[in-house]
């Protein structure tokens, strides 16, 4: 019986990496899975989801291939599994289009993102998951200190930002994960 499943993690946690193992994991099986990313993620290209160890595929966009879906049904019967990357991004209606693939054709569908964003608060996408999710799974990274890093502190010349636009798009340069502790402290070393 398929699931759908949700795995989160703070900045860093290879989240991505894991992603692209898992389609190489179906792909080395004979299988074949699918490969999604939300539109609002540009920031490898358009059609290209990559991790920043370099592991790179190509995708489609979520809204795409839920708007074929809608037209056609059948589009999925191709595929053994969806993978979708940056999770957070999606809207509750699209993670609901996402669970009806799992509930009504039996294909799971693994989705990967943050859980909150650089103020602690749950993204739309992230929080229906949670909701719906069959299988939630952290996966895991550290703070500078060793202790688990859980917020995603978004930076600006060496201090924390606490103020903006909930979606930023950045990376290394821009957000840092941290223990609640050190985020609440605003200290990033």
């Amino acid at each position: 019986m398929a699931k759908l499943y949700f795995r989160y993690g703070a900045m860093g946690s290879s989240k991505t990496a894991n992603a692209l193992m898992v389609r190489y994991n179906y792909y080395e099986r004979g299988k074949k899975s699918l490969l999604l990313k939300p539109a609002l993620e540009n920031r490898d290209g358009e059609s290209t989801i990559k991790s920043r160890i370099g592991l790179e595929a190509e995708c489609l966009f979520v809204e795409d291939f839920l708007r074929d879906y809608e037209r056609d049904e059948n589009v999925v019967k191709e595929y053994d599994a969806i993978i979708v990357d940056e999770a957070q991004f999606l809207s509750a209606e699209q993670v609901d289009r996402l669970s009806d693939i799992v509930d009504f054709h039996n294909i799971p569908v693994i989705c990967y993102g943050l859980r909150t964003d650089f103020q602690c608060n749950f993204f739309p996408g992230s929080e229906r998951l949670l909701e719906v999710a069959d299988k939630i799974e952290e996966v895991k990274t550290v703070c500078w200190c060793g202790r688990k890093a859980t917020c995603n502190a978004r930076i600006f010349n060496g201090k924390i930002v606490r103020d903006g636009e909930q979606v930023f798009m950045g990376g290394n340069e821009s957000y840092i994960a941290l223990c609640r502790k050190h985020f609440k402290e605003g200290k990033i070393s």
